[in-house]
C-alpha cells in the first residue's frame, strides 16, 4: 500500500472528493478496471458500413477499424461493451478513445472531430456507469429500512436480524433506520440494538454478513474482521456470517469473527458449495461434525 494513501484523508469539515473517495476504497480492497475495448469490438464483427453509419455513408477514406469512431456510429455496441464489463464486476471503465487525438485521426481524415469523439466516448461510459451503478441516497435506504422494520415490529416479531449483508453501506442505513424508528416512536430506550425494550417485549438485533467465496471477503471487498468493526458500533445482541460457503469453509472465517467481537456469533453456512450439476452435496451430519466444538469459548462462540 502506497503511504501516500494513507496521509492524503480530507481534514475535518472539508467535502469528500473524487479521489478521496476511490483513495479510502485503496485502502480497504483492490478496484478492479476493465478489459481491452478492441478485443470486445471484434466479436460484433462490425462491418466497413458499421463503422461508416449514416454519417459518414460517402467518407472519401475507409473508415473499418477506427474503433473509436463507434462511439458516434455505433453508440449502442460500445454502451453494450462498457454494460458487460460492469456487470461482470469492473470499478473503473475506460472511454473508447485510444486514437481520439486529431493526430490519430488524421490517418482517417477525421482531425477535425477529435473533440467530438472525446466528448461522444466519454457520454457513453457515463451513461453506462449511471445506468448499471444507479446509487439510491443513504436517506433512501434508510427509510425503505424504516418501513420495513416499522411493519415487522407492528406485526410482532421479537428479533430483527440484519443479513446476508454484501455492502456494510447498506447495513448502516438499516441500523441507523432501527435506531431512528425507536428514538420517534419508542424513546427513550436504554439499550439499542443489543436489547431494546419495546411495550411487551425485548427486541434484539443480530447482524449477519455474507462472504462471496473462499476469499473471505463480503460482496463489496471487506474481509471477515472489517466487517466486524464497521457493524459494531451498532452494538448488536449477535454478529456473524451467513449464505455462500459450506461449514468446512466457513469455519475459520466465523472463528476469526468470534475473536473480533464481544457479541454472540451466530453461523449459518450453506449446504456446501454448488458441484457442476448446481446441486449441494453436503448433508446435515457433515454440517454437523464441522461446526462441532469442544471448547466453543475458546473460538469467541
Amino acid at each position: 500500500m502506497s503511504p501516500a494513501l494513507q496521509e492524503r484523508a480530507p481534514s475535518a469539515g472539508m467535502e469528500k472528493t473524487l479521489q478521496d473517495e476511490i483513495e479510502g476504497i485503496l485502502r480497504e480492497r483492490i478496484m478492479v478496471l476493465d478489459g481491452g475495448m478492441g478485443t470486445m469490438i471484434q466479436q460484433h464483427k462490425l462491418s466497413e458500413e458499421d463503422f461508416r453509419g449514416h454519417e459518414f455513408k460517402d467518407h472519401a477514406r475507409p473508415l473499418k477499424g477506427n474503433n473509436d469512431i463507434l462511439s458516434i456510429t455505433q453508440p449502442d455496441v460500445i454502451y453494450q461493451i462498457h454494460k458487460d464489463y460492469l456487470l461482470a464486476g469492473a470499478d473503473i471503465i475506460e472511454t473508447n478513445t485510444f486514437s481520439s487525438t486529431n493526430i490519430a485521426q488524421a490517418d482517417y481524415g477525421l482531425e477535425h472531430l477529435a473533440y467530438r469523439m472525446n466528448k461522444c466516448s466519454a457520454g457513453v461510459a457515463r451513461k453506462a456507469a449511471e445506468e448499471i451503478t444507479l446509487q439510491t441516497a443513504f436517506d433512501e435506504l434508510v427509510e425503505a429500512y424504516k418501513e420495513q422494520a416499522e411493519g415487522l415490529l407492528d406485526g410482532g416479531v421479537d428479533i430483527l436480524l440484519v443479513e446476508t449483508i454484501f455492502d456494510t453501506a447498506n447495513a448502516k442505513a438499516a441500523l441507523f433506520a432501527v435506531q431512528k424508528l425507536f428514538e420517534e416512536k419508542y424513546a427513550p430506550r436504554p439499550v439499542f440494538f443489543k436489547s431494546v425494550l419495546l411495550t411487551e417485549f425485548t427486541l434484539s438485533v443480530q447482524i449477519s454478513g455474507t462472504l462471496v467465496d473462499k476469499s473471505g471477503r463480503t460482496l463489496s471487498g471487506q474481509t471477515g474482521e472489517a466487517f466486524v468493526i464497521s457493524v459494531s458500533h451498532a452494538d448488536p445482541l449477535c454478529i456473524g456470517l451467513n449464505c455462500a460457503l459450506g461449514a468446512a469453509e466457513m469455519r475459520p472465517f466465523i472463528e476469526t469473527v468470534g475473536k473480533c467481537t464481544t457479541a454472540y456469533v451466530l453461523c449459518y453456512p450453506n449446504a456446501g458449495l454448488p458441484n457442476t450439476f448446481g446441486d449441494y452435496d453436503e448433508t446435515p451430519h457433515m454440517m454437523a461434525m464441522h461446526l462441532k466444538v469442544k471448547n466453543p469459548l475458546s473460538l469467541g462462540f
